[in-house]
């Protein structure tokens, strides 16, 4: 694995699958955008927010619990939000700056057409060490209230 400072190790990778169940693409993305998120943003538990928009059901909404691991945003603290949506994208916004990302579509559409079990955890760990700029449309900005 790639030793950049948004590199899944394999600690984290393993709490992942600890928490979620299993590994799969969905679960990486959530890690990878959340990370990201930590790197530009800096972690704390309590003044990051996330919303995360997605599909209600798995596969895609297993990107919520990768979010939750990478970034110490939980539903129980209530600093992450779920929005509806067909895309896939998450919010993190912390110290009036905010990160946006979304899902590029291509790499969205190839997940969804993939075999599931079969499948999914050998394309979870091909998307380890893809860079994020393959994966993701980003945006950093200035929070304007």
């Amino acid at each position: 694995m790639s030793q950049s400072t948004e590199a899944i190790t394999d600690d984290l990778l393993r709490d992942a699958v600890r928490f979620h169940g299993h590994l799969g693409p969905f679960l990486v993305l959530g890690l990878k955008a959340g990370l990201f998120a930590n790197k530009v943003l800096g972690k704390d538990y309590f003044k990051t927010r996330a919303i995360v928009e997605t599909e209600p059901k798995p596969p895609c909404s297993c990107f919520i619990d990768g979010v939750q691991v990478a970034t110490g945003c939980t539903m129980g603290k209530r600093n992450i939000k779920i929005k509806r949506g067909k895309s896939l994208s998450l919010i993190i916004i912390k110290d009036n700056k905010i990160v946006k990302m979304s899902l590029k579509e291509e790499v969205l559409e190839s997940l969804k057409n993939m075999p599931f079990r079969e499948a999914a955890e050998k394309k979870a760990l091909e998307m380890i060490d893809k860079p994020i700029s393959d994966l993701f449309d980003i945006n950093i900005s200035p929070l304007n209230y």
